[in-house]
């Protein structure tokens, strides 16, 4: 099996499906809420996409197989005063987990980061996530502080209504 890397095109049919499917399975799983997505975002998130500015996302597939995700939103760090690049999601399909997908996704994230001036890449991830951090680590990431005094920053969000 052959793994490729390809920027996803939210105009093509079957990226379009292949991303809902593999979001979906993130969604499904319990480091992802485990509910799986709502039918109105499934039928919206697609075309609602197409007009985020700053969205990139790849797929992976092994030969013609959708096995991969990663979704990025450009932000900006005021400190250095340049462009990041969050990466907000990442799917890896359980029937191909340790097989190298996460980290062919991370290195395009990081090839598409550095192609558009980042300064930085940042992401979140569940504190138990055990298998999420250590692909996350061989890739680079740590924990984020200014001061190791001060501790790490954490992520906070408040829901709206």
């Amino acid at each position: 099996m052959t793994l490729r890397i390809v920027p996803l095109d939210l105009a093509d049919p079957q990226h379009a499906a292949a991303f809902l499917d593999l979001l979906d399975h993130y969604a499904r799983d319990p480091m992802g809420g485990g509910d799986g997505l709502l039918p109105e975002t499934r039928s919206t998130l697609v075309d609602a996409l197409k007009d985020v500015p700053g969205f990139h996302s790849a797929l992976a597939f092994f030969d013609q197989t959708p096995v991969g995700l990663i979704d990025c939103f450009i932000g900006f760090s005021t400190f250095a005063a340049k462009p990041l690049l969050n990466v907000h999601d990442i799917v890896v399909h359980q029937s191909v987990r340790g097989q190298g997908v996460a980290q062919a996704l991370l290195a395009w994230a990081e090839q598409r980061a550095r192609a558009i001036g980042c300064c930085k890449l940042t992401l979140e991830v569940l504190a138990n996530n055990d298998r999420a951090m250590a692909a996350y680590r061989r890739a680079g990431y740590v924990p984020y502080e200014l001061d190791p005094a001060a501790g790490q920053a954490l992520l906070l969000q408040k829901p709206l209504a």
